[in-house]
């Protein structure tokens, strides 16, 4: 009989030991949109992870540990971790669609049935454009001011003063070059990109980011600012994945607090 009580108390301890630590779970999130790139946040453990393109995503937890999961179109759910989840370590989860609902807007003139009155009412017939020609138009990314300003000062090579021998020398690009107004066009064009860059992590990120890493909101702007100037800030996060980005971002908070710290010492 002390044997068997001895054993279950070992049993329960060993149970409470193995529940208070953190495991790796491997969750699946299904939906009827899009499953990649849900952000999965443990926002007690402060980690951070995305799903791929199957929906599937690891992350370590323990039990009571709160996850929560978001994105735009399934918006924000919370699960708090449960024994089973770390018994089992795996957990699938259903996240429904966020349908954000608009008021009713009428668009154009309103037909009345009168076929006289209608005429009168209708609108004027719109301009015809290349889709209904059937000419090829451009579908690409508009530029902007300052692209185009450099597309039109041109750039400078060597190769250009061939043009002396046939008397087609390019004097844009060579007066420009010269003057210094290619070059500043140049670093317009890349402030605009990694402006752009910043914009739109800031937008995605910024929540989730200092979901999990503490830093005071008035701080946050300058934080930013800080990362677009680092010399690799466009190599480690444009096209990168939201995962990527956020690694980047916890290593420039480091950065950022040590600064800070000096500073105030």
């Amino acid at each position: 009989m002390r044997r068997n009580s001895y054993l279950l108390i070992f049993f329960l301890l060993f149970t409470n030991i193995n529940f208070s630590q953190s495991v790796e779970i491997l969750g699946r999130v299904i939906s009827k949109t899009d499953v990649e790139n849900i952000h999965v946040i443990n926002k007690t453990a402060k980690s951070f992870t995305v799903t791929n393109r199957e929906g599937a995503f690891r992350i370590t937890a323990k039990v009571n540990d709160t996850l929560q999961f978001s994105s735009i179109q399934q918006g924000v759910k919370n699960v708090i971790i449960s024994k089973d989840i770390i018994t089992s370590r795996t957990m699938l989860l259903q996240l429904d669609e966020q349908v954000n609902e608009l008021e009713e807007v009428i668009v154009g003139k309103v037909l009345s049935g009168n076929l006289i009155s209608d005429i009168k009412n209708a609108d004027d017939d719109r301009p015809i454009n290349f889709y209904d020609v059937g000419i090829p138009g451009y579908k690409g990314k508009i530029a902007t001011q300052s692209e185009r300003r450099l597309s039109e000062a041109g750039e400078f090579k060597p190769l250009m003063f061939l043009g002396l021998l046939t008397g087609g020398l390019p004097l844009n690009p060579i007066l420009n070059g010269i003057s210094g107004r290619t070059k500043m066009l140049k670093e317009r064009v890349e402030l605009e990109h990694r402006q752009e860059l910043l914009r739109k992590i800031k937008s995605d990120l910024s929540d989730d980011f200092f979901g999990v890493n503490d830093l005071e909101e008035g701080l946050r702007t300058d934080f930013f600012y800080f990362c677009a100037e680092a010399p690799d800030f466009k190599e480690r996060c444009s096209g990168m994945s939201d995962l990527e980005i956020f690694e980047f971002l916890k290593e420039k908070l480091q950065k950022y607090k040590k600064n800070l710290q000096l500073s105030n010492d």
